[in-house]
Order: structure tokens, then C-alpha cells, then sequence
């Protein structure tokens, strides 16, 4: 990858919509974290330097709690400047009723379709030829999180991968700690979920399913096998009882828990707090067993408005986040990957330059969101939460409705 510049050759590369006057654009999104509120600010500091206002409009909860208020705001006649989606299908009915604006001249004339990698980021937000979003980053759920703490005080090596973290278990609880945080919220149990997937079943399991929508296999052995992991996983878990994702996380960064499933992000967590990768804490991509990465993440969608000036903005604001200078900045709070090839990240850390290597060899598959709609997305995770924070729920019993949720979303 080539080295990226803040250079104003590179600025004078990048058509970026000229500015006749500041116009103010308020920018919703569900980033309030420490690390994900870091992350924001650089947005809004380029924006802000370019010569109009981000006007913030970060709405506290998960993305379950932020999308229902966006979408009523748009479809209500009271649409933002800029919005916040996950890749995928989340804003498709929007585009289909007419809501988004169309960026492809923006995309066209800053040569998206040559330098977004991969390229299902853009397709995912493309409709009847028009791109109708500007992706941001890639966010990869798969990860385990680990405290280096919690194992040099027990004397034993760091777990590097899922089964020796199971062995390491019982250790840790026999140490008064939490094996495995995990918050109580349903996309985390689902993203738990997933993860093991890839990791106890395979790469082709996953794609078997979620891809090729391959019903026998969901109904499988295989995939039985995956549920009894994920059985195992709650129990350790059990005593994790709070709430939101950061909360987990923090279970980990204060040596609380040993580890933590949750995506990329968490890296902002950690780098927020002063963590150091490697010597602090570890990364295990794939939970160190597989280490493939599904590319979801965020974009911004720009709803239909009345007002040229703000229409101007729009298109101002969507050529400068896909910009390599505003790409690296963002990037490296967020702890996520950049959507382009050609943006060398010289001062990412041990776990960003891990997922790094995995993007370049193309160990990817696509993101939930990208290969089931919300609603079932929506339903999977209501199992999920059923499953993990009910013991009883038996393996074969979570299966059976799993596959009936995703024979349903056929």
C-alpha cells in the first residue's frame, strides 16, 4: 500500500465540492464511547476545517436504540443533514422510497469504485446503479480481547486462541474474576455468536449458511457443534451482568475479566484508557483460531432535503470522509480498518496491523447486515439473548429455532 501524505498535492487530488459559504450539518450516529467519541471528533475537526459546521447529533444506546429515531425523523419530514448506518440493508428501504441522496457523481468524480476496498462496500449501497453512501471504515466482530494482567497474576502464558482461553477458565474463576465478558444487550450475544461461528465451525460452515443459504447445514451436525460451544461460552459469562459493550470492555481494561468477544472498536476502548497492544492487553482475530474477518462497519447516508445549501454540504462532507487524510484519522481512534487500499497506516498498533495483514490477503467474508435483512437480524439476536442468559435453553433447542428464523428470512 502507498504511503499516505498531508500534502496539498494530495488535497488538490481529492474533488471536493466547493464551499460558497459555511453551512451547519447536523451528523447523527450512536458513537458515544470514549474511544468511538475520539473517533467522531477528527470527522468533525476536518469538517469543521473545510469551512462548514458538523453539528453533532449522537444519540446514546446501540445502534438497535439510534436507527428506529433516524428512520422516523427521515421518513417524519425532519431529516438531518447526515446520517450513520451499518454496511448493508439497513438504509435500502429509505433509497427504495426515495429518501437518500445520490452520490454517485461524488463517488464518480473522487474514483470510489477504484480506491473503496473491498468493493462490496460501496455495492451495498448501491441501487439500480447509484451509490447512496460513503463508507467510513470496516468494523470485524471476530476478536477476542484479552487482559495480559489477569494471566501473568495467575502465572500462567496468555491464552492464544479460543480453547486454550476455555482451559484457562477455571483458573480465572478460582481467581474471583469473570472468564468472559459480555453485556446484555442482544447484538452482543448475536455477535458473540457469530464469532464462534467462524471460529468452531469454519469459514465454509459460515458461508455454507449465510451465504449460499444452505438450510441442511444450519440444521447440521456441525452447526450443533457451534451451539454447544456458544453453550459452553455462557457459563462463562454468567457472572458478566452489565449492560452496555464499553462496560464489558471495561471489565477487561481494569483486570476484572479475562476477555471479552466484541469487534474491533474495543481498541478504542483500550487506547482511551491507555492501554498499550501487546503488552497490556491481547488481540486474537478470529478468536485465534480462524483468522478470517467479515467486513461490516459504518457509512454515512444523506437524506433528501429541500434546501440547496445543505445539499451542497452533503456532497461536501461525503468527498471528505472518504479522503486518505481523514480516513487515517478517523481510523486510528476508532480502531477500525480503512475502506481504502491505498492509505499506508504507519502508526497503527499490534491489533490494527493484525487485521491489516488479514485485509490484504482477503481472508474476508461480508458483514450480517450485508447478508440478512434487519428484521431477521433483529430476531437472531432475541435468541441469542434468550439463549445466553437462559441456562436451560438447550443447544439443540437454540439450533432448531435458528433455523427457523433464517428459513423464515428466505
Amino acid at each position: 500500500m502507498k504511503i499516505w501524505k498531508l500534502a496539498a498535492a494530495l488535497c488538490a487530488s481529492v474533488a471536493l465540492p466547493s464551499v460558497a459559504m459555511a453551512t451547519d450539518c447536523e451528523v447523527t450516529h450512536w458513537w458515544t464511547s470514549g474511544g468511538e467519541a475520539a473517533a467522531v471528533g477528527e470527522l468533525a475537526k476536518a469538517f469543521d476545517a473545510s469551512g462548514d459546521k458538523w453539528i453533532d447529533g449522537a444519540i446514546a444506546g446501540s445502534g438497535g436504540t439510534a436507527r428506529p429515531i433516524m428512520i422516523s425523523r427521515i421518513t417524519g419530514g425532519d431529516p438531518m443533514c447526515a446520517t450513520q448506518f451499518n454496511h448493508g440493508q439497513q438504509a435500502l428501504e429509505l433509497v427504495q422510497a426515495g429518501l437518500m441522496q445520490d452520490l454517485t457523481d461524488v463517488a464518480e468524480a473522487n474514483n470510489w469504485k477504484e480506491t473503496v476496498f473491498p468493493p462490496d462496500l460501496l455495492d451495498a449501497c448501491t441501487v439500480d446503479g447509484k451509490i447512496y453512501c460513503a463508507p467510513v471504515n470496516i468494523h470485524s466482530p471476530e476478536w477476542l480481547w484479552l487482559s495480559n494482567k489477569v494471566y501473568e497474576d495467575l502465572g500462567m502464558p496468555v491464552p492464544k486462541n479460543w480453547n486454550e482461553f476455555v482451559a484457562s477458565a477455571p483458573a480465572v474463576e478460582a481467581a474471583g474474576k469473570i472468564p468472559l465478558a459480555l453485556g446484555n444487550q442482544s447484538w452482543q450475544s448475536n455477535l458473540a455468536f457469530g464469532a464462534i461461528t467462524v471460529a468452531i465451525g469454519g469459514i465454509d460452515l459460515w458461508k455454507a449458511v449465510n451465504l449460499n443459504k444452505d438450510m441442511a447445514a444450519a440444521a447440521g451436525p456441525e452447526m450443533l457443534t457451534v451451539f454447544q460451544a456458544a453453550a459452553e461460552a455462557r457459563k462463562l459469562a454468567a457472572k458478566s451482568t452489565v449492560q452496555d459493550w464499553n462496560q464489558a470492555t471495561n471489565l477487561v481494561i481494569t483486570d476484572q475479566a479475562a476477555g471479552q468477544i466484541m469487534g474491533d472498536w474495543a481498541q478504542g476502548e483500550f487506547q482511551v484508557a491507555g492501554e498499550v497492544a501487546g503488552k497490556d492487553y491481547t488481540c486474537l482475530p478470529g478468536l485465534g483460531v480462524n483468522k478470517f474477518l467479515s467486513t461490516g462497519g459504518d457509512a454515512f447516508y444523506f437524506p433528501l432535503n429541500t434546501d440547496p445549501e445543505i445539499t451542497a454540504a452533503q456532497k461536501r462532507l461525503a468527498a471528505l470522509l472518504v479522503t486518505p487524510e481523514v480516513q487515517v484519522a478517523f481510523n486510528l481512534k476508532k480502531g477500525s480498518l480503512p475502506i481504502r487500499g491505498d492509505v499506508d497506516l504507519a502508526a497503527a498498533n499490534d491489533c490494527m496491523k493484525q487485521g491489516l495483514e488479514i485485509l490484504a490477503a482477503g481472508n474476508i467474508v461480508p458483514g450480517g447486515d450485508q447478508v440478512w435483512s434487519p428484521d431477521v437480524q433483529t430476531q437472531l439476536g432475541d435468541l441469542q439473548v434468550e439463549f445466553w442468559k437462559s441456562q436451560d435453553m438447550t443447544a439443540e433447542a437454540a439450533q432448531a429455532k435458528y433455523v427457523e428464523i433464517l428459513t423464515a428470512g428466505l
